[in-house]
């Protein structure tokens, strides 16, 4: 009798909905400077150009939405490890996550120069 290894394939179906959190907290701003302040989704818009600085003592992780051109500097560290800035073109939108000094693009779906 031959023991042969036998595998079984188990596919999981899931459908999950994100349903807003009560402490999440969403920001339209249309301003030149903004820092970062406990929101979990900023939108920019209205305005020729943004600069947005990550705040890590109070933002550890934010959803930025660019309706404009928008340059996004962390305030520690780097983004991604390699870089001092981010710019956002029109139309963009990352997820960014502070972890143990520096900021990382957990997801991104548009345009990022540096």
């Amino acid at each position: 009798m031959t023991n042969i290894p036998q595998r079984k394939n188990v596919i999981k179906y899931q459908t999950s909905i994100d349903i807003p959190k009560e402490n999440d907290k969403a920001l339209i701003i249309s301003k030149e400077q903004y820092i970062t302040n406990d929101e979990t989704l900023l939108i920019v818009r209205s305005v020729n150009n943004s600069e947005v600085t990550l705040n890590s003592n109070i933002t550890k992780r934010i959803v930025i939405k660019s309706l404009t051109s928008v340059l996004v500097k962390p305030d520690l560290g780097l983004i991604d490890e390699e870089w001092d800035e981010l710019l956002l073109e029109k139309g963009s939108c990352v997820q960014f996550q502070f972890v143990q000094g520096n900021w990382y693009i957990l997801s991104s779906d548009g345009l990022k120069m540096s």
